[in-house]
C-alpha cells in the first residue's frame, strides 16, 4: 500500500501556538517513524507562534509540510482539512504537544495495511497507560473508551484518543461531519466504523502529559460533539448510505 511517490503513510498534526515546542516533537516524530511519510502539520492563522519554526523545519527536510487550515478554526477542521490532502494510503493523527509515543506510529500504519479500518494507540487496555493531565478529563474519557468498547464492541477501549491510524479511503468513503473546534473526529469514525462493521483494532500506548504549554482541551465546550458520536455507536449494522445520512442528522 503506497501511494505514487512511495508514501506509506500521511501524519496529520494539528497545531495552535505550539512555537519552538514543535521542533522536539517533530525531532521524535521522524526518529520513530522509518516508513516513507510525509507530516502535514496543520495550523489555523499565518500568524501562529508556530509558523517560523515550522518553516526552518521544513527548509532542512522536505517530508514536513506546513498546511494553512481553511476550513474553520479549531482541530476538528485542522484535522479534516489534513485528512483530505493526504497522498498516503494510511493517515495518522498525532498532536503536536509531544503526548504521543512517536514509535508506535510505524505499528498503527502497518495494522492498517493488514486490513483494520482504524488503528487505535489505547491508554485503557493491558499495558497502555495515561501519565498527568486534568483528572475530570481522565475520568470522562475513561469512561466512555470502556463503555463504548464494552456495551457497543466498537473494537478499541479508547475511542477519544486523537492519536489513531485510519484507511485513508475509508475516510473518504464515510465522510467526516464533526466542524466544531474539538477532537471528536476519532470517536465519529469509530463510531462509523462499528455501524458498518468494519474492522477496527488497538494496541497499548502510554500518554504522557505535555511538558511544555497548556492544554487547549475544553471540556465542557466540547461535550455535546463527543455525546452526539457516543449515542451514535450503538445500534444495528448500517449501509454506507446510512450511515452518511444518519450521521449528517445525528
Amino acid at each position: 500500500m503506497t501511494d505514487p511517490d512511495g508514501l506509506r503513510v500521511s501524519l496529520v498534526i494539528p497545531v495552535f501556538n505550539e512555537g519552538a515546542g514543535i521542533v522536539p516533537c517533530l525531532d521524535r516524530i521522524l526518529e520513530g517513524v522509518k516508513l516513507p511519510c510525509e507530516i502535514l502539520v496543520v495550523y489555523d492563522d499565518p500568524g501562529d507562534s508556530t509558523v517560523p519554526f515550522l518553516e526552518k523545519y521544513a527548509a532542512a527536510d522536505d517530508r514536513v509540510v506546513p498546511t494553512l487550515n481553511t476550513y474553520g478554526r479549531g482541530p476538528a477542521p485542522a484535522i479534516r482539512f489534513g485528512i483530505d490532502a493526504a497522498r498516503a494510503p494510511v493517515v495518522v493523527t498525532t498532536m503536536g504537544d509531544g503526548c504521543d509515543d512517536a514509535e508506535q506510529i510505524d505499528e498503527l500504519c502497518k495494522l492498517v495495511e493488514r486490513g483494520v479500518v482504524i488503528a487505535c494507540a489505547s491508554r485503557y487496555m493491558s499495558g497502555g497507560k495515561l501519565i498527568g493531565g486534568p483528572a475530570v478529563k481522565s475520568v470522562m474519557s475513561r469512561c466512555a473508551g470502556l463503555s463504548l468498547y464494552f456495551l457497543a464492541g466498537v473494537g478499541t477501549r479508547d475511542s477519544t484518543n486523537t492519536f489513531k491510524a485510519y484507511s485513508t479511503d475509508f475516510v473518504r468513503e464515510v465522510g467526516i461531519e464533526s466542524s466544531n473546534r474539538g477532537f471528536e473526529i476519532g470517536i465519529e469514525l469509530v463510531a462509523k466504523a462499528r455501524r458498518l462493521r468494519r474492522p477496527v483494532a488497538e494496541l497499548p500506548t502510554i500518554w504522557l502529559e505535555r511538558a511544555l504549554g497548556e492544554s487547549n482541551f475544553k471540556v465542557i465546550q466540547w461535550l455535546p460533539g463527543y455525546l452526539r458520536w457516543y449515542f451514535f455507536a450503538f445500534g444495528p449494522r448500517l449501509s454506507l448510505e446510512e450511515v452518511r445520512r444518519r450521521g449528517k442528522r445525528s
